[in-house]
């Protein structure tokens, strides 16, 4: 493990009353979560009072490089928020209903559920869509597996042939395949693929400039830190080279990048009052999932995490070819974070959620004031 004298800590503009509580806790939950074994660690911290940031580990544990804090990570499942937000701004525009159909957009796709799941059973993961979506498990599988694509429509597909696993909007059930159908309406609303609809109603306006779709390059920008998978002893590989599962759905961002998103969307530039309120009106997450997100309740694309010193938060987080982020902003915008971790420990259920556990220690520290 790389040394944890590694850690270093940043701070631009936090100079106000808790500047300095804010930067002594970031600095212990990022060395906490660097002293699992995780290999690199960046986190940023926006308040009232400035910016704080802090970063610990190594990029590569062959060459001991450091963490960068501007690194670029895979944004994974926290692009669903941002495909909500289209969702919900061709809702507010009249394009389409959140209450709409499926079949009515993808007549061709769902021939037998398509008139019972909505694009809101969608969004909420109620739709009752089972995953079955292919993915590596140890080492020699991804070696195997990391060059394949596979098509939006060829994935869908698959799952299809699956019986569901409820009716829609009888339970919660987390699915990414109903964000790919999401991915596949935007384009039959738009005319233009799901990613330029984000880049045009999302990344453009914010100015979000180091945030990209990668659709099938298997690299990220510089700089990046290296991502790792550790699946128990003599079974850490490197992962960081693989063409996404979901490419239509394939992002990079940054700390700065995801900060500035969930600020915006809380405090309103993207949606209006009615959708984000729409977005934010949440049922309880699955028993499964209940010690990953303890209390969560999951909206439209946006999950409600409670908060130790009281009230919530929201957030989306992502996982995906052995980086992991979780993030979080208060419902004014006024203090958001976010921290990625370059390596996923997959050995066991209990490594996963204490590293789960960890990272969200951080995100309640940053978002309550005075870092309780």
């Amino acid at each position: 493990m790389a040394a944890l004298g590694a850690a270093v800590l940043a701070v631009a503009g936090c100079a106000g009353p808790e500047g300095n509580s804010v930067e002594q806790r970031l600095r212990a939950d990022v060395a906490a979560i660097h002293a699992l074994g995780i290999s690199g660690v960046q986190a940023r911290v926006i308040t009232p009072d400035g910016e704080a940031v802090a970063t610990a580990g190594t990029a590569d544990r062959t060459t001991g490089a450091p963490v960068s804090a501007d690194g670029y990570f895979r944004m994974a499942s926290t692009v669903k928020t941002m495909v909500a937000t289209v969702v919900l701004q061709l809702a507010a525009e009249g394009t389409l209903s959140i209450d709409d159909p499926v079949g009515r957009w993808l007549p061709e796709t769902l021939r037998d559920s398509g008139s019972a799941i909505t694009i809101r059973h969608l969004l909420q993961h109620t739709s009752g869509l089972r995953d079955d979506l292919p993915g590596y498990t140890t080492p020699a599988e991804y070696l195997e597996q990391r060059y394949d694509q596979h098509g939006t429509e060829q994935l869908v597909a698959r799952t299809l042939t699956n019986a569901p696993a409820s009716a829609p909007g009888a339970a919660w059930a987390y699915s990414n395949t109903g964000y790919l159908l999401l991915d596949l309406i935007i384009e039959r609303a738009t005319g233009r693929p799901g990613h330029q609809a984000i880049d045009e109603r999302v990344v453009g306006p914010l100015g979000l400039d180091d945030t990209r779709w990668t659709g099938t390059s298997p690299t990220l920008p510089a700089p990046h830190a290296r991502s790792y998978e550790f699946f128990g002893p003599d079974a850490e590989i490197d992962v960081t080279e693989q063409v996404p599962l979901g490419h239509a759905l394939s992002w990079v961002t940054t700390t700065r990048d995801q900060n500035d998103f969930f600020r915006a969307l809380l405090d309103g530039r993207l949606l209006a009052p009615a959708e984000l309120a729409e977005m934010k009106r949440g049922v309880p997450v699955s028993p499964d999932l209940e010690p990953m997100w303890p209390g969560g309740r999951y909206g439209l694309g946006l999950l409600e995490r409670p908060l130790s010193c009281g009230g919530g938060y929201w957030s989306h987080e992502g996982g995906d070819g052995g980086y992991i982020t979780l993030n979080g902003v208060t419902s004014d915008g006024a203090r958001s974070a976010v921290v990625s971790m370059s390596e996923a420990l997959g050995d066991t259920p209990e490594h996963i959620l204490e590293q789960e556990r960890t990272a969200a220690a951080l995100i309640d520290h940053a978002l309550c004031p005075g870092g309780s």
